[in-house]
């Protein structure tokens, strides 16, 4: 039966989970010095975090789906952005209270992240493309403009008030998916038959394709956007041009995010190995081109056009194979739970490791050859992932 209400009021709902996925974390660290120095603290104490949110992503995401069999998809997305409005204005506080929030605060977006899928194939699984479209690219320009605008924010006021003006963005979110509350969808918990009784989703040899998949594409995204406009700056490039080539590598990402989810449930298996495959192989030639020392501004230009573009394609297919690939809403919940979590251990661990390595050699030359090699895995994955129609 239809619900006219709730109609009205899913896509909008939708375009504002995707705006709350990052911002309210990925809008910090461009003003990390100004919090650090209104604390009275050093910057160093606060690198953890960019990094406390990733963790909460990697140990809440394999229970989220227990939250939608306890309370309902559409219930749990209201408890969890009221959970995360609490945890933004706590930060204003003190120290402490600054990594509480940023707990809660990573703790609902991981929800959010594990369900989207399964609320998309609940209300609309005859558009998980479009709607899946929806909320990766409200995320991404949601994500620049928080970004651009937290410097201008502050030098004009104060730290204090990005926090209140991202608190009121989430506050903003969850009057809005409100109303979907009444169209509540309790996710089941797995049947007890003789093929299910001892299986969970973990025993499930598919599912560590996409997991493996996520965990890689993760890896390199947040890899390259950490450490793109270092190696720049390293090569002669200015810190400015540093910087707007990290635009670039954003900004070239945004068609691909709006155009790749309805095309991946448009094309066959076939199609889309060959598209992800062609992705993989730009990756590949980005990373593989630093490897030469080029210098110049054009020279970065293209490794960052090269490595925006592979980046554009693997989040948006990772994010439409959770509904694709499984055949229930509960199905979805588990694999995109199940994929999050080990996606994003690697991704809290992968820039740390990365950086490391070069305080240990003075060279990037051998985490670039590993994650040459990682690249290659990750497009084996994605073959793999294709091989099944279901993967759950």
């Amino acid at each position: 039966m239809e619900q006219p209400k709730h109609a009205r009021m899913l896509v909008p709902g939708i375009i504002m989970m995707g705006v709350i996925l990052r911002i309210p974390f990925t809008a910090i660290p461009p003003v990390i010095s100004d919090v650090a120095k209104g604390l009275g603290v050093s910057v160093s104490s606060l690198g953890i975090l960019t990094t406390i949110p990733l963790l909460m992503f990697a140990l809440v995401s394999p229970f989220a789906s227990k939250f939608g069999q306890k309370w309902g998809i559409e219930k749990t997305f209201a408890i969890f952005v009221l959970m995360m409005a609490i945890g933004s204005i706590m930060r204003l506080f003190s120290l402490p209270m600054l990594f509480i929030g940023t707990i809660l605060i990573g703790f609902g977006i991981a929800t959010l992240n594990v369900l989207l899928p399964s609320a998309i194939l609940s209300n609309a699984p005859s558009r998980i493309g479009r709607y899946t479209s929806t909320y990766s690219l409200s995320m991404s320009i949601a994500t620049i403009i928080a970004s651009s605008l937290a410097v201008p924010i502050v030098k004009a006021t104060n730290w204090q008030v990005l926090i209140v003006f991202l608190t009121v963005v989430i506050v903003l979110a969850f009057v809005v998916w409100l109303p979907n509350v009444a169209n509540n969808h309790i996710l089941p918990t797995r049947e007890k038959t003789a093929d299910t009784q001892h299986s969970t989703i973990w025993r499930n040899k598919r599912a560590w394709t996409l997991l493996v998949f996520g965990g890689l594409q993760s890896l390199y995204y947040y890899t390259a956007m950490a450490w793109l406009p270092t190696m720049a700056q390293q090569a002669g490039v200015s810190a400015s041009a540093a910087g707007y080539l990290s635009g670039v590598f954003t900004l070239v990402q945004l068609p691909l995010t709006f155009y790749l989810p309805t095309a991946f449930t448009r094309w066959n298996s076939q199609q889309r190995r060959r598209v992800m495959l062609g992705f993989s192989i730009l990756a590949f030639v980005g990373v593989a081109l630093i490897l030469f020392h080029g210098h110049g501004l054009g020279f970065w230009l293209i490794v960052n056009l090269l490595m925006g573009f592979a980046g554009g394609a693997s989040f948006p297919y990772l994010l439409t194979m959770f509904s694709m690939k499984s055949s229930t809403p509960m199905h979805t919940a588990e694999l995109s739970g199940m994929a999050q979590s080990g996606g994003y251990l690697l991704a809290a661990l992968g820039p740390t490791l990365f950086g490391y390595g070069f305080g240990l050699w003075h060279s990037w030359t051998i985490q670039l050859i590993v994650l040459l090699v990682l690249i290659a895995i990750m497009a084996l994955s994605a073959w793999l992932v294709e091989q099944h129609e279901l993967i759950a």
